[in-house]
C-alpha cells in the first residue's frame, strides 16, 4: 500500500511566505527557507512552493527562492507560479526543484504540459487546477490567482492535462481555500475517479479529520498551509492522528 503524503505549502509573494482566504487578503507568514527546514524536521514528505502573484503581475518564477529553499531541504520540492514555457520549468529544476507546477499558462496553451513532460519527464509535470463551484453544481477552472473564471470544466480539464503528459494534479478548491472548513470532497471524488495519476488535495484543511476524509475520497496526498503556519498542528502530530485512524504514513 502506498503511504499517504503530507505536504506543507508555502505560498510566496515577494520572497515572503503569505496566506490568505480564497487567494485574497494575504498576510505574511515567515521566511520560505526557515519554514521549509522546520517542516522537514517535523516529518513532511514533500514541500510545495507557489508564487501566488507571479502570473497576475506578469513576473517570472522565483529561482532565487527555490535555490535558498533547496539549500536547506532534502525532501522532494515542487515549485510553481509564473511558469509559462518548458524553459521556465528547466530553470526551476536546475535551481533545485524536483517537480514544476503549471496552472494559468497550461490553460492558455495546453501544449506547454506536453513540452515539459516530454523534455523532463511526466514525473516533473504537475498541473495545478484551481476549481470554483458553479451554480449548476459542476466546477469551473479559475486562473490568475482565482481572478478569472474560464469556460473550462475541472473534470474534463483534468483528463486533458493527464492526456497531455501531467504526472500529477494539484487540485485546489477556491471555495474552501483558507476557510478551514474542510476539503471539497465531491470535487476530489470526481477528479480522482477521472484520472489515473496521483491527486493532491488542497484548500480547506483544519486538521487530520479533514485529511482523512480527503484521502478516503480518493486523494493520494493532502496539502495544507494555515494549520502549519499558525502552529495549530505539526506534521508529526498530523501523522500520528492519521496512523491512529489506520492511514499508512511514512514514519517521522
Amino acid at each position: 500500500m502506498l503511504t499517504a503524503r503530507i505536504i506543507p505549502c508555502l505560498d510566496v509573494d515577494a520572497g515572503h511566505v503569505v496566506k490568505g482566504v480564497k487567494f485574497q487578503d494575504l498576510r505574511r507568514a515567515g521566511d520560505p527557507a526557515e519554514r521549509a527546514a522546520e517542516y522537514e524536521r517535523q516529518g513532511a514528505d514533500e514541500l510545495v512552493i507557489l508564487d501566488v502573484s507571479a502570473t497576475h503581475e506578469g513576473r517570472g518564477h522565483q529561482v532565487d527562492t527555490t535555490r535558498k529553499v533547496r539549500a536547506v531541504l532534502s525532501i522532494p520540492l515542487t515549485v510553481g507560479g509564473g511558469v509559462r514555457l518548458p524553459a521556465d520549468a528547466g530553470r526551476l529544476l536546475e535551481a533545485g526543484a524536483d517537480k514544476v507546477a503549471i496552472n494559468s499558462a497550461a490553460v492558455a496553451d495546453p501544449s506547454v504540459i506536453s513540452g515539459i513532460s516530454k523534455r523532463y519527464g511526466a514525473q516533473c509535470a504537475v498541473v495545478a487546477i484551481d476549481a470554483r463551484r458553479l451554480r449548476d453544481g459542476t466546477w469551473g477552472v479559475v486562473v490568475r490567482g482565482g481572478r478569472d473564471v474560464t469556460d473550462r470544466r475541472v473534470v474534463e480539464w483534468a483528463r486533458e492535462a493527464v492526456d497531455r503528459g501531467a504526472g500529477e494534479l494539484l487540485l485546489t478548491s477556491w471555495d474552501q481555500d483558507g476557510t478551514r472548513a474542510g476539503y471539497d470532497l465531491d470535487l476530489l471524488r470526481a477528479v480522482s475517479a477521472a484520472v489515473p495519476v496521483p491527486v493532491i488535495a488542497s484548500g480547506g484543511a483544519d486538521g487530520p479529520h479533514h485529511m482523512i476524509d480527503a484521502l478516503r475520497a480518493g486523494a493520494d496526498a493532502v496539502l495544507a498551509a494555515s494549520i502549519f503556519h499558525d502552529g495549530d498542528w505539526t506534521v508529526a502530530r498530523i501523522k500520528d492522528a492519521l496512523a491512529e485512524a489506520g492511514v499508512e504514513v511514512r514514519p517521522v
